[in-house]
């Protein structure tokens, strides 16, 4: 058919954590080069169902780029082969070769346990948020906040940092298994704002004593998850995490 494409998927199938999981070869056919990589699995997943096959589990919500569900390895990278910037809903299949064999695997992490096929469970990022990534002292109204005199420098650092959707590319990217930089995002976007300074001391370290918790490895400036960053988070907020924390522990937090 004009105008479109077959291409051969290799995609890691998981009936649950408990059981072993292994790559399964699909062929899709007469797919448009204009589809988004989950539209393409979408179809996929008709034509499985169409056949009485289980459909194959993946995660997604807005396919805008805001959400960060789509948690997908492609071609051993994550969010797929584009380059930082992208999530992979905005990752297109014009992006790939007509005939070409795609490998699609799951983030693969110590602190995100496989649920299904392609869905792992991420919550230990929220229980990293919970301990710490928000403010609890009275910051007053809006007409409060906005009294308060903010550099442009400022709070465009502050905006930098806070555009981290959670998505976790950034742990699955690393060798380490590290979310420093999804940390470091938290504690630099309260950190360039006068509201967030308040409580710096006991956010970086029961954050950080979190992430530890959750099973997450350390920072050994491989920068793989500044590559692939959808949003494009500088790695300086690791930079910065750690002189809060070193700030935190000179004045006796623990």
């Amino acid at each position: 058919m004009a105008g479109t494409m077959n291409v051969r998927l290799r995609v890691w199938r998981q009936k649950d954590a408990r059981s072993p999981g292994g790559f399964v070869t699909y062929e899709v056919k007469n797919i448009s080069p204009d589809m988004s990589f989950l539209e393409m699995l979408d179809t996929l997943n008709e034509e499985l169902i169409g056949r009485g096959e289980e459909p194959i589990a993946f995660d997604h919500d807005c396919r805008e780029g805001i959400c960060g569900m789509c948690s997908l390895v492609i071609n051993g990278q994550a969010h797929g082969p584009t380059g930082p910037g992208v999530t992979t809903c905005q990752l297109y299949m014009r992006h790939f070769r007509d005939g070409e064999e795609i490998t699609v695997e799951p983030f693969r992490a110590k602190a995100f346990p496989i649920i299904r096929d392609l869905v792992v469970d991420r919550s230990a990022l929220d229980r990293v948020v919970a301990a710490g990534g928000f403010i609890s002292v009275n910051t007053g109204g809006a007409p409060d906040a906005n009294a308060i005199p903010v550099s442009k420098e400022e709070a465009d650092a502050s905006m930098d940092a806070a555009a981290c959707i959670g998505c976790g590319a950034c742990v699955a990217a690393c060798p380490n298994g590290s979310a420093m930089l999804f940390v470091g995002a938290q504690i630099s976007k309260y950190l360039h704002l006068p509201q967030g300074r308040v409580e710096r001391e006991r956010r970086v370290v029961n954050m950080v004593r979190a992430m530890d918790e959750q099973g997450f490895g350390n920072c050994t400036n491989h920068r793989e998850c500044e590559a692939v960053c959808p949003k494009n988070i500088p790695i300086k907020v690791i930079a910065e995490m750690n002189r809060e924390f070193i700030r935190a522990k000179a004045k006796g937090y623990r």
